[in-house]
């Protein structure tokens, strides 16, 4: 597509004719414009809920996009470098569990990595696929996973020559990247497709200095959350497809199994306008993105106490390249958790960062911020780094390794249960997933042995006040176990 091409915003385009038309509504959403939600309306302003439109034939139809939702797909499709693009407004998520159904069957194995995210277990209990895991590298002094080796997810192919696809993590949560490109045409080589969740990387093929991207490389699918960092709303991301392992018509029956048929035009047309922001001014605004990044990681670094990792991470196992925007700070030398810290930064400075951990912070730099707000953040670390002083930190850093598989995910999901306490869940079968929100990386999964070690992490992350998803208790002082009540 050419840069005239990429000027068109052809779903919001129609959104606006739509509404300039004055057209008396007798079809849901009840509101009407607004005029049945004043307070609401009041607030958010009259042209959002002008917006708040429903599928029709000026406006197309996101379940079977024919119209100017399709051109949009198109636009979308030729700015990432892929073949086709579908809309999502069920966030990532919804185009992970796609393209694990889109790619296994009942019973067929998949290779990924276990600091996957939520959704792809939950792509794989909806698919009964059968994991297959690549234990990622950890970085013992950060406290955190890195990616996954060539070599390792070689070995996994080799061990497992009939199954279907490789997923892996482009970039992680703290902008860790494997050797993406290798590990697609090793993949490639046994016939195996390559997934590839982009949550955080929908920003990268717009600047030179980031990882390359699945379609750059050559992998089948990929889901990208453009509100992440391609600057749409939250809930809008877009799932990508190319070449010939998966076929477009199997990814749409996929996705109408669960999208809504009221899809958003509000999310729909941030997508229009963020791909045309990114495919025209992206390299320049991302630009100045990394000249922040930058910036706030050479002076962060110049505060005793605090290390904001980065690229001299590269060649050590597991990382391959880095995205500079996820400005991660390692907290440990002043004495206090990444929960602590977070908790600080938000209650003394007003400032709230993307997600924390035991040891570190991580704030995302992106198209919205500026030299004041980077500025803000380096005088707040500053400022509590001179409160909280160095100490002298000994106690060791925990890192828990991967649970036994005992069940499959789906089998664990569907068998009967049993709730026990906490405590006396060690050496059970857990029948539920326990996350720390975010990353939204589960400790443990349905089908997978409880440990002590587990307990106690759990516990020391109550003791936090972390947000723990997943659990029917949402206090996690019960845990759900395979088994049958007495």
């Amino acid at each position: 597509m050419t840069k005239e091409d990429q000027s068109r915003t052809p779903l919001f385009d129609a959104v606006k004719r739509h509404i300039e038309k004055n057209i008396i509504p007798f079809h849901v959403p009840g509101h009407k414009y607004g005029r049945g939600l004043k307070e609401f309306t009041d607030f958010v302003g009259q042209n959002v809920m002008l917006m708040d439109l429903n599928g029709m034939e000026d406006l197309d139809n996101a379940n079977n996009p024919i119209g100017v939702i399709y051109e949009a797909e198109k636009l979308f499709a030729s700015a990432f470098g892929a073949q086709y693009a579908y809309f999502l407004v069920n966030g990532t998520t919804s185009g992970v569990q796609t393209m694990i159904m889109s790619a296994c069957e009942p019973g067929d194995e998949i290779i990924l990595p276990r600091n996957a995210h939520k959704s792809a277990f939950g792509g794989i209990i909806l698919s009964g696929a059968i994991p297959v895991y690549v234990q990622p590298e950890v970085n013992e002094e950060l406290g955190i996973t890195m990616g996954v080796t060539v070599e390792n997810v070689k070995k996994a192919i080799l061990k497992h020559p009939h199954a279907k696809a490789v997923f892996v993590i482009n970039p992680t949560y703290y902008g860790i990247a494997s050797d993406l490109k290798s590990i697609t045409r090793t993949a490639h080589k046994f016939g195996m497709a390559v997934l590839v969740d982009e949550a955080h990387g929908a920003h990268m093929g717009f600047h030179n200095d980031f990882p390359l991207t699945a379609m750059e490389v050559g992998a089948d699918m990929s889901a990208v959350s453009t509100h992440k960092t391609g600057g749409s709303l939250t809930q809008s991301s877009v799932l990508l497809l190319r070449g010939h392992r998966i076929q477009p018509e199997t990814v749409r029956q996929i996705l109408n199994l669960t999208m809504t048929t009221s899809s958003s035009y509000i999310l729909m047309c941030s997508i229009d306008v963020a791909r045309k922001q990114l495919a025209m001014y992206g390299e320049e605004m991302l630009e100045e993105t990394l000249r922040l990044a930058r910036m706030a990681r050479e002076e962060i670094n110049k505060i005793e106490g605090l290390y904001a990792f980065g690229k001299e991470l590269i060649g050590t196992p597991g990382v391959y390249d880095f995205d500079e925007t996820k400005l991660g700070i390692n907290v440990r030398r002043l004495g206090i958790t990444g929960y602590e810290a977070e908790r600080i930064l938000r209650d003394e400075y007003n400032i709230q960062i993307e997600m924390s951990d035991l040891y570190n912070i991580l704030a995302i730099i992106s198209l919205g911020d500026t030299q004041e707000s980077v500025e803000k953040l380096i005088e707040a670390l500053r400022d509590m780094a001179k409160k909280l002083g160095v100490k002298d930190v000994k106690t060791p850093t925990i890192v828990l390794h991967s649970p036994q598989v005992i069940v499959s995910p789906r089998d664990a999901f569907y068998s009967s249960k049993k709730v026990v306490e906490l405590d006396n869940a060690v050496g059970e079968i857990s029948g539920e997933m326990v996350m720390a929100y975010p990353p939204g990386i589960p400790l443990i999964l349905p089908g997978e042995r409880i440990t002590k070690d587990l307990v106690d992490y759990i516990k020391l992350l109550k003791e936090e006040d972390c947000q723990l998803q997943g659990t029917a208790d949402p206090y996690v002082n019960t845990i759900r176990v395979l088994g049958t009540a007495d």
